[in-house]
């Protein structure tokens, strides 16, 4: 009988037992889909973003349906951090899966607020969202600038002694120069990629489907640009690189680990089927099984580029 894989993931300070995390803002706490699937299966849960204080999010309609995806002008609704700390670490600590802590602020010390009340509670990481509004700065996201970004990664740094992840916006011209100033500032960790801003129009109403809008795309159609700036990441930077954006199958997953993933995280296609994360580790243990290698570490990064100057004409 052929030996089950080594799964194990290294991400940073912490080691998960295997590479599938469930993305925040897609899974919630975790507690619906424990009705459907064993929580203790995923190698993490990326919760719901958090901001200091409770949220109603944006007014209805906020998603839109768009062909292989959605878009979704949410706002962050969620209960606060210090419910979180209050009711949902609790529940979450009943699983063995690692708790990834996604925070949200208006100023770099608000993150760094929220990131001191996290240093001494029952998390594996924080995950710090750099694509909301700067308030300081005309509204413009943190991520957008590489400066903003290190900003906001240094504050929450000097706040926090533990497992740091920066979560990088998309929509920036390069990607590679963000991701720089995350690792500079003291990020163990980055993920990308968050949703990519898009649009839906109703043409008999001739207004925007979303009430706010604009909104972030996710699901399949984002998985080609994910992928790129994946690779593109993983070859400018030392810390480990996590992968997001369109992956709905164990392969799709094992393309971001050839493109440089350390670990990924599904998102979208959990509304599709509550068990796209355990079918997803399954996946990617039978491709290693299937190809003959013993651990995911042995394929991350091992994407073999063409030589356009080496094909024929």
């Amino acid at each position: 009988m052929t030996p089950a894989p080594d799964l194990t993931a290294d991400i940073g300070r912490i080691k998960l037992k295997n590479p599938v995390i469930a993305a925040s803002g897609t899974f919630g706490f975790g507690r619906e889909y424990s009705e459907y699937i064993d929580l203790n299966e995923l190698g993490a849960i990326a919760v719901k973003g958090l901001t200091l204080d409770p949220r109603r999010g944006n007014p209805p309609p906020r998603i839109a349906e768009t062909p292989a995806g959605i878009l979704n002008s949410i706002g962050l609704q969620n209960p606060g951090i210090r419910e979180f700390i209050a009711k949902e670490i609790p529940f979450l600590r009943s699983f063995d899966t690692a708790i990834i802590a996604n925070i949200a602020g208006n100023t770099p010390e608000e993150y760094g607020l929220m990131a001191e009340m996290l240093e001494n509670e029952a998390v594996d990481a924080i995950e710090v969202n750099v694509s909301c509004p700067n308030i300081r700065h005309g509204g413009a996201a943190f991520g957008i600038s590489a400066e903003s970004i290190a900003r906001v990664t240094e504050e929450v740094r000097r706040k926090y002694g533990g497992m740091l992840i920066v979560k990088l916006t998309p929509n920036v011209t390069d990607i590679k120069a963000m991701a720089m100033a995350a690792q500079k500032a003291g990020a163990d960790a980055v993920s990308l990629i968050n949703t990519i801003l898009g649009m839906a129009v109703d043409i008999e109403t001739m207004r925007p489907i979303l009430a706010n809008n604009y909104g972030g795309l996710s699901g399949p159609a984002v998985k080609p640009v994910a992928l790129r700036m994946v690779h593109e990441t993983a070859s400018a930077v030392d810390v480990p690189v996590i992968g997001m954006g369109g992956i709905q199958s164990g392969s799709d997953a094992v393309e971001f680990i050839l493109a440089g993933a350390s670990a990924i995280m599904v998102g979208t296609a959990s509304f599709i089927y509550p068990n796209a994360c355990v079918e997803i580790k399954r996946g990617i243990a039978n491709y290693l099984i299937r190809h003959g290698f013993g651990s995911v570490r042995e394929i991350t990064g091992r994407l073999k580029l063409n030589r356009p100057d080496q094909l024929e004409e």
